[in-house]
C-alpha cells in the first residue's frame, strides 16, 4: 500500500489514520458518547451550515438555523426557484462531507493548521451570530465551539494542532456518512420517519426520497475518494520543508 502514498504524505496519512482509530475506539466504550460529543454538534453546525451557505449563494435569504440538544438541526431560508431550492436542500450532506475534505486539502497543500483552526472557529461563530441568535442551545453550542477552537488554534501546541484538525475531518466524513446512512433507512418506501432533505427533493422532482439519498451517498463516496487520493499524493511545497514544520507558515 506504501507505492500509492507519497513519501512526503506519510507522517500526515499516519496522524489520520491515529484521529480515526481514536474514534473507532470511542465508538467502541460504553457510555462514552459524550466524548464526541462537542464533534457531533460541531458537524451537524458545518451541515446546516452547508444549507445556509448554498442559500445565500442562491440569492435567498437565511431565516433561522437551529441546532438542538440531540445533534439535530434545521435552517429557516426564503428561495428562490426551483433549481435553487435543490442545490440548497442537496448542501447539508455533501456540504459537510465536502467540509471534511477541505480540511484534509488545507492541512496537505501547507496552511498553517493554526489558521484553520482560527478561520473554523470563526466560520461556527459567523453562523451563530448571523443566523442562530433565536435558539438559545444554538448559542451555546456555537460560541463555545467557536471559541473553544480559536482558542485550540492559539494556545496548543504544533502537534495536537495537527492532530485537532484532522480529528475535525474524520468526525465530518464519518459523520455524513452515519448521516446518509440513516437518511437511506428514513427514505425507504412505507419506513416512515421525520421530514428530510430528500423528501424535500421528491417534492421538487418527482423522484422518490430513496433516488436522492442513494445519490447523495454515492456522491460523498466520490468525494471522500478524491479527497484522499488528493491527500495521499505527492506536493510539490514537501520537497524543500518538513511535514511538521510547513505549518507554521502563517504564523506571524
Amino acid at each position: 500500500m506504501s507505492r500509492w502514498i507519497a513519501r512526503d504524505a506519510r507522517p500526515q496519512i499516519r496522524t489520520l489514520l491515529l484521529a480515526l482509530a481514536v474514534t473507532v475506539i470511542i465508538g467502541f466504550i460504553p457510555f462514552a458518547d459524550f466524548l464526541t460529543y462537542p464533534f457531533r454538534l460541531f458537524v451537524t453546525f458545518i451541515h446546516e451550515g452547508g444549507h445556509a451557505v448554498a442559500t445565500l449563494l442562491t440569492g435567498g435569504n437565511v431565516q433561522n438555523l437551529q441546532v438542538a440538544p440531540n445533534g439535530s438541526g434545521l435552517v429557516y431560508s426564503v428561495l428562490g426557484g426551483r433549481l435553487a431550492q435543490m442545490l440548497v436542500a442537496s448542501a447539508g450532506y455533501l456540504g459537510a462531507m465536502a467540509f471534511g475534505a477541505l480540511l484534509l486539502a488545507l492541512i496537505r497543500r501547507a496552511v498553517a493548521v493554526r489558521a484553520v483552526l482560527y478561520g473554523t472557529g470563526t466560520y461556527i461563530l459567523a453562523l451563530t451570530v448571523f443566523f442562530g441568535l433565536s435558539n438559545l442551545f444554538t448559542v451555546i453550542a456555537g460560541v463555545a465551539l467557536g471559541l473553544g477552537l480559536v482558542a485550540a488554534g492559539r494556545y496548543t501546541n504544533l502537534r495536537l494542532a495537527n492532530f485537532l484538525v484532522a480529528f475535525l475531518a474524520v468526525q465530518c466524513i464519518i459523520g455524513a456518512l452515519f448521516d446518509l446512512r440513516t437518511l437511506i433507512s428514513f427514505s425507504v418506501p412505507l419506513t416512515g420517519g421525520p421530514q428530510t432533505d430528500a423528501d424535500n427533493m421528491a417534492r421538487l422532482t418527482g423522484l422518490p426520497p430513496i433516488f436522492w439519498a442513494l445519490t447523495w451517498t454515492i456522491l460523498a463516496f466520490v468525494i471522500l475518494i478524491g479527497s484522499l487520493r488528493a491527500y495521499a499524493s505527492h506536493t510539490s511545497d514537501a520537497l524543500t520543508t518538513p511535514p511538521l514544520r510547513r505549518y507554521e507558515r502563517l504564523r506571524a
